[in-house]
């Protein structure tokens, strides 16, 4: 019989919370609780977590530090691949489930331990994700999903814990919040159809952005080979440019959205998201490239993007596959450097320019819709000639 601990990928909300004394209680096992930090959590977070651990009956509580990683990757590569769900959702928290099931098979194979507990329900996308990438990193690793494996509602947690006079705070009971690097996502009982919004007191970064409105801004975002390095002109590691650009944002409201898609499972599926630094880092990354990268390289990086994307969000990320993406985007950021400049106001991210010295708009004599330059008057009609001729040739042959 294993009476070994089992190691529960710990967050501090409802489920992962209620899952210490169900598993201590079922399994007659000590509880080891890992929380993979990818960002979203200060001092005093990281603190309250351990000590609800520990309060719900953890016998050891660990924090491995995750952000560097999570950023050199998986980020580095949304942002190259200006990768959103939809065309809308920059996959916030479902692109850190990959490398937090990484670091717990190696802590786990580092303490000599077998099974991993997740508190994933058997509705959502998270449990594909940890368990797709925990067999892939070892095939032999046992996995409990306690809220999964026995349909236990939210409602019905909170009463178990009661009973055992165990008590969480509104907080981690009212709506289902997940605060990484790259955002937050909210799931509330108005997500659970397509017709409603969250109130404005439930989005966590912007409660008071149109109550309290802030005046416009203008920043500046220089970028280097693809990579954030400076935001007005103060240099950052991108991990903490990432954190300084929310705060700036987030008080704009910027980055807010409700993201209705498919899920892995092949149902439809909706979720709020709030992520202020994504969106502006794609959206001005995006038009940096559209400066600098020729028509075919971006049409080529749009369709690996889609692929790019969707892998990730399935939990798939250690696909071989994913390895010859994430090369064709690194090669393709080479001249991705140059500046970003852009405005914000409540509610709403303007990008007011770009330059850069690997410009092909500066790199022409001519001026798009004002003069020629390389080319002549002849050369534009001769090439609308040309250019003609399908067309001609299908109608010719069509008869009309």
């Amino acid at each position: 019989m294993d009476n070994t601990p089992i190691v529960l990928a710990y967050s501090g909300g409802l489920d992962t919370s209620f899952c210490i004394p169900w598993i201590k209680e079922n399994y007659g096992r000590d509880v080891i609780t890992v929380t993979i930090d990818t960002g979203g959590f200060d001092e005093e977070n990281k603190e309250n977590i351990k000590k609800r651990a520990i309060n719900l009956g953890a016998k050891q509580h660990y924090l491995l530090d995750s952000k560097d990683e999570y950023f050199e990757k998986i980020i580095k590569y949304l942002i190259a691949g200006n990768i959103k769900k939809g065309q809308l959702y920059p996959l916030c928290v479902g692109a850190e489930r990959g490398l937090q099931a990484k670091r717990l098979a190696s802590f786990m194979l580092e303490k000599n331990l077998s099974t991993v507990a997740h508190g994933c329900t058997a509705a959502g996308n998270d449990q594909i994700r940890f368990d797709v990438a925990l067999k892939t990193i070892n095939p032999k690793i046992k996995i409990i999903a306690p809220v999964r494996d026995n349909n236990w509602l939210r409602e019905e947690q909170i009463n178990f814990l009661k009973k055992r006079e165990l008590y969480l705070d509104d907080s981690t009971t009212s709506y289902s919040i997940n605060h990484g690097l790259w955002g937050v996502t909210i799931g509330g009982i108005e997500t659970l159809d397509s017709h409603e919004t969250i109130p404005d007191d439930a989005w966590p970064l912007s409660k008071s952005a149109f109550t309290i409105p802030k005046k416009p801004s203008q920043h500046k975002l220089i970028f280097d080979q693809g990579i954030p390095k400076k935001i007005n002109g103060k240099a950052f590691n991108p991990v903490q440019l990432i954190e300084e650009l929310e705060k700036i944002a987030c008080d704009y409201a910027i980055g807010r959205g409700i993201h209705l898609g498919d899920t892995i499972l092949g149902t439809k599926g909706r979720v709020a998201f709030e992520a202020p630094a994504a969106i502006i880092l794609i959206e001005a990354h995006r038009e940096l490239e559209k400066l600098v990268l020729s028509s075919h390289q971006i049409k080529a990086k749009e369709l690996l993007s889609s692929i790019y994307g969707d892998l990730i969000h399935e939990g798939k990320q250690l696909d071989l596959v994913c390895s010859d993406i994430e090369a064709f985007f690194s090669s393709s950021q080479r001249r991705v450097t140059g500046e970003v400049s852009f405005s914000l106001k409540p509610g709403n991210f303007f990008i007011t320019g770009v330059k850069s010295k690997h410009s092909l708009l500066s790199a022409s004599s001519g001026k798009y819709g004002e003069k020629i330059g390389d080319w002549s008057s002849e050369d534009a009609k001769g090439f609308s000639n040309i250019l003609s001729i399908s067309g001609s040739l299908q109608s010719i042959a069509s008869g009309e």
